[in-house]
């Protein structure tokens, strides 16, 4: 048997008998990619070269924003901007139907686009949000659904390190991936809206919303200012040119202390604290991006992207129909993967194919991180749902059960963005950065 053949099969052998075993995603990789190097190299160069890449894949200057930005994200935690957020989207859809579901969508997109975390938003906004919305007649099963669903928009509503990941791998602007998401984390909360004005009179009975002077609302949102304001420090900085990505990260850890600092929401005890919660965070993403240059070594050397585009297009010609493919592809894969090694195991397989096409890797970004984004709130493995379900108290079951609709509604918004690529490329080309 031809021995790159039988290197593509011990890698993929490897890595899904490692997660049937429930071995971390992350050892499965890198023993896969090392087992394989060596049916294609002999043992020492196999550990030469798997330690090299391993090496070279985390040596980048660009990711050094991702521990900026997962730091960052802790002290946003740490520092009660949660409390603050809600105040401020309780104002802005006061007045809706279902106005607390509502809240917790809107400040979910919010806490997650300062954060850049969704199981960060989850935890923080249902800890502060699931019992009010048990005191105001919704049930807990459902509330915590709504809670789980909108948590991801924070992971396309920029700055979000899952955009960072993509495009180390593809070689795409940041800048150009942050200002593409925006749109489509937007189509991301609409849907979990639309869903909640759709069903909440089913799961609940909510009170009459307590009526805000236009004096009270004012001082809500000014109190949100600060909080919000680390957006539009952070991406328009990087959109205007003034610093990159890595130099924006820093920058956010920076506002992001002052801030808690002003607020007295953060002590100095609570920064060792801080640091480590970042660090593993950090450590866990980068021991990814390692083995996952290995694999996509080892995935070239066995010419595996070659294969599944021949495979795919043997089956259809049509890019709609291969995109379908790959959507339904992705979506699986999601639901026992995590974003982060999902885009560096599939973006080399599926942009060469995409681009063969002319689709903008800007608009395979924002598809493949929705896509994924999806599988967090999935179970078996769907690390959003587990954090939902453990804040409101409850197990998996009765918030899946009541999770469907949502999956439904961000699945056709999935298909909208895959599909209407202005979506995702109109505001990057207003701002001019689809040519870099």
């Amino acid at each position: 048997m031809d021995p790159i053949a039988i290197a593509a099969l011990v890698l993929v052998a490897t890595i899904a008998a490692g997660i049937l075993l429930s071995v971390p995603i992350a050892v499965s990789i890198g023993l896969g990619s090392f087992f394989a190097a060596i049916v294609l190299l002999d043992f020492e160069k196999a550990a030469l070269v798997s330690s090299q890449r391993l090496f070279t894949g985390i040596n980048s200057f660009t990711l050094l924003a991702i521990p900026f930005f997962v730091l960052a994200g802790v002290l946003m935690n740490t520092g009660g901007i949660a409390g603050r957020l809600i105040d401020a989207a309780k104002v802005l859809v006061g007045r809706t139907p279902a106005s607390l579901a509502n809240t917790n969508v809107v400040a979910n997109a919010m806490f997650g686009a300062v954060s850049g975390a969704a199981v960060a938003a989850a935890a923080a906004i249902g800890t502060v949000m699931t019992p009010r919305m048990e005191q105001e007649g919704y049930q807990k099963p459902w509330s915590a659904a709504v809670n789980v669903a909108s948590a991801p928009a924070g992971m396309l509503i920029p700055p979000s390190n899952t955009f960072i990941v993509y495009a180390l791998v593809s070689g795409s602007s940041i800048s150009a991936l942050f200002i593409a998401g925006v749109i489509p984390g937007l189509i991301w909360a609409a849907a979990c809206i639309f869903v909640v004005l759709l069903t909440y009179r089913r799961y609940s009975s909510p009170q009459a919303a307590q009526p805000v002077t236009f004096r009270q609302a004012l001082w809500v949102i000014w109190r949100a200012v600060p909080s919000l304001l680390m957006i539009v420090v952070v991406v328009g900085g990087i959109v205007g040119g003034y610093f990159t990505a890595t130099e924006s990260s820093a920058i956010a850890v920076v506002y992001c202390l002052v801030l808690g600092f002003v607020y007295r929401t953060i002590k100095v005890s609570d920064l060792p604290r801080c640091l480590l919660d970042a660090a593993r965070t950090t450590a866990i993403i980068m021991l990814l991006v390692g083995v996952s240059t290995a694999l996509s070594f080892v995935m070239s050397f066995s010419h595996i992207p070659e294969a599944v585009s021949d495979l795919l297009l043997g089956i259809s010609e049509s890019p709609n129909v291969i995109l379908f493919m790959m959507v339904v592809i992705l979506l699986l894969v999601g639901t026992f993967m995590d974003p982060t090694p999902a885009i560096l195991i599939f973006t080399p397989i599926f942009l060469p194919i995409v681009t063969a096409f002319e689709m903008d890797p800007v608009h395979f970004g924002t598809m493949i991180v929705y896509a994924l984004s999806v599988g967090v709130i999935t179970p078996p493995v769907g690390n959003v749902l587990f954090v939902g379900a453990r804040v409101a108290g409850l197990g998996i079951e009765p918030v899946v059960a009541r999770l469907v609709w949502f999956l439904l509604a961000l699945i056709v918004g999935l298909l909208l963005v895959v599909y209407v690529g202005p979506l995702s490329l109109w505001l990057p080309d207003q701002f001019g950065l689809l040519s870099e």
